[in-house]
């Protein structure tokens, strides 16, 4: 398989998973009050049905977010293999461990229907909740690396790509959700996926313009 046939299948697998897991996430955890700020009284706005199906989208749709972290390896690679190498291996390992924690999401639901006892939620939010800081700090890496690598005008992307990093694209919706709650509160339970989205179209986009031969570093 040609590398330009690889971009474009691991970033079309990429962009699949933030379509499926934002799926998943979105029925697992919208509130149409937006109770975002507390960790689990939104699942008070959340159905049984609605979280059996959000488990699945969610849990079948994360594993292909690495093979989107390959694509944008390859994407940043000829800027810096040793740091395309980490960016990519930091979004494969965030995503890994953020398909444990959208697995257990379900199970939260059903903890917070029964009336869980405090013990029980603390227990939930030490192991699983806590996973949620490796999965940031992984986007966190990946962005950092991401927004240097796109600048220096030796990778695949323009310069410009480096606004579209994923920690930037997430900060956006927390502003939109906090002046906009109407708009912001269907983003806000979907806001990692939003920015995959975002950046695995656009550097699909850069890809095939790369690969007919008509784009360049801006």
């Amino acid at each position: 398989m040609t590398q330009n046939k690889t971009l474009m299948i691991t970033g079309q697998l990429g962009l699949a998973a933030a379509v499926l897991v934002g799926i998943g996430e979105f029925l697992l955890h919208y509130d149409s009050l937006a109770r975002y700020t507390d960790p689990f009284s939104f699942f008070e706005g959340v159905t049984g049905k609605r979280a059996t199906i959000g488990h699945f989208f969610g849990v079948l749709g994360a594993p292909l977010y690495v093979a989107g972290a390959y694509h944008i390896y390859l994407m940043l690679r000829p800027a810096n293999e040793t740091a395309a190498r980490i960016a990519g291996f930091a979004m494969a390992y965030g995503c890994v461990v953020g398909a444990v924690w959208i697995g257990s999401r379900a199970t939260a639901f059903e903890i917070v229907s029964a009336g869980a006892v405090p013990e029980q939620l603390l227990l939930y939010e030490l192991r699983y909740e806590s996973l949620l800081t490796v999965v940031r700090l992984a986007v966190l890496v990946l962005s950092l690396i991401f927004v240097w690598l796109c600048l220096t005008g030796r990778s695949h992307y323009p310069r410009t790509m480096a606004i579209l990093n994923p920690i930037f694209l997430i900060i956006v919706s927390f502003i939109i959700f906090f002046t906009i709650p109407a708009i912001g509160k269907f983003m806000m339970p979907i806001a990692l996926n939003i920015a995959f989205f975002i950046v695995f179209l656009v550097s699909l986009i850069v890809a095939t313009k790369q690969n007919n031969g008509t784009t360049g570093n801006a």
